[in-house]
């Protein structure tokens, strides 16, 4: 009877298996045939203008060949007077302090008018004439209250050459004086009403003279300034004070600019601090002028508070309506540390950094913290002192050079 074996091998071939998994675990528990791991190689040196990869000590300092350093430029870390300063956006309006609506003083109908918009008029030059019931009741009044003085007048001498002759009593004369001095006063009331209207004297002499009413009423610009509206047609009916006026004057020798500020700093703004504004239309000027006043509240959609600036303007050139930037110092100018605007490079984290150097060869990248901005300058608040050299030109040609990809 033959043995059975269920893989079908011989006893022989069995043995053999067994032999070199023995082997095989011997070799694993001594740790003979372990795969060897190279080292790695020591760190090349770096060349001049080139940073290594790996992280060390220095990875933030490069150091230049004379060729490279022709490429940026360097300056004793300042300082630099930083003002406070907020900026906004405006547009140019009237002065309202001297813009002046030309009303009628009363109700009537224009008939004649003698001036355009945008003509430029003198104080006292006449602007439009109207037909007043009212100035034709005051002349009426006047011519009447004339002739009664004249009439009492007269009655009262009669009365005084007769007065001893017995031939007139004391009561009459008493009575024809009162009667004179009350037409006198009449009289004086009627010339003071005519001249309401703005007849001057000699007008309302001639009335008297001529006993000829005069219903034409001129209305008069009452300041130097140019028309900057028109609102007068021949035939149009006015009131006093109905808006549109017939006419609007305003001196342009100064201007308004309107800006609207964040209502959160609108705490940080007074009447008299100083400001400069440049515009679209004037490039490369600036006008500089003050606050005039505040706005009374703050615009409950907006949030924000509008600024009145009084801008001179002795030449006309601003017009209402140009879109205008402006510059509010809040404070007095404070000295800070400061570097040119180039000197500092953003990082793509937001942080900011600056180069500086001992030697004139090897630059230090330095985290520095910035604040106000002004003239070109930034304020450095913290990472840098006066008087430490610092790359004020390439800096970012420095950045390049420290966060490029290695050399081959």
């Amino acid at each position: 009877m033959k043995n059975y074996t269920p893989t079908g091998r011989s006893p022989a071939k069995l043995a053999g298996l067994l032999a070199v998994a023995a082997t095989a675990g011997l070799l694993l528990r001594t740790g003979f045939g372990e795969p060897s791991v190279p080292k790695s190689p020591a760190p090349a040196p770096v060349p001049a203008g080139q940073t290594s990869s790996a992280p060390t000590p220095d990875a933030a300092a490069v150091t230049l060949t004379a060729d490279q350093l022709a490429a940026i430029k360097l300056a004793p870390v300042g300082t630099h007077e930083f003002p406070l300063e907020k900026d906004a956006v405006g547009s140019i309006d009237y002065d309202e302090d001297l813009a002046v609506p030309v009303s009628t003083p009363y109700p009537g109908k224009i008939i004649a008018t003698f001036a355009k918009l945008g003509d430029d008029v003198r104080k006292g030059q006449p602007l439009y004439t109207i037909d007043s019931p009212d100035l034709v009741q005051a002349e009426s009044t006047l011519i009447g209250a004339a002739a009664a003085f004249a009439l009492t007048s007269k009655e009262l001498a009669r009365a005084r050459s007769l007065f001893g002759t017995n031939g007139v009593s004391e009561r009459e004369v008493e009575q024809a004086t009162a009667d004179a001095q009350t037409a006198e006063g009449a009289l004086k009331a009627a010339r003071d009403s005519v001249r309401v209207f703005g007849k001057s004297e000699p007008e309302i002499d001639a009335a008297i003279a001529t006993r000829q009413i005069d219903h034409t009423l001129l209305v008069s610009s009452p300041i130097n300034g140019r028309i900057t509206a028109r609102n007068a047609q021949p035939g149009l009916l006015v009131q006093p004070g109905i808006t549109p006026a017939p006419y609007s004057v305003a001196d342009l020798s100064s201007k308004w600019m309107l800006a609207s500020v964040t209502e959160t700093d609108s705490a940080m703004f007074r009447p008299g601090q100083r400001a400069r504004a440049t515009l679209m239309a004037h490039p490369g000027r600036t006008f500089e002028g003050q606050i005039a006043r505040l706005g009374s509240s703050v615009d409950p959609t907006t949030h924000r508070l509008t600024l009145r600036v009084e801008l001179p303007d002795p030449q006309d050139e601003l017009r209402p309506g140009m879109l205008a930037n402006f510059t509010i110092v809040v404070k007095e100018p404070a000295t800070a540390t400061a570097v040119p605007l180039a000197a500092v490079v953003r990082n793509g984290d937001g942080t900011m950094n600056a180069w500086v150097t001992t030697d004139h060869k090897r630059f230090v990248q330095r985290p520095v913290k910035v604040g106000l901005q002004h003239a070109g300058n930034y304020q450095i608040l913290e990472g840098l002192k006066p008087g430490e050299q610092a790359v004020t030109e390439g800096a970012v040609f420095l950045a390049n050079i420290l966060f490029g990809p290695p050399a081959d």
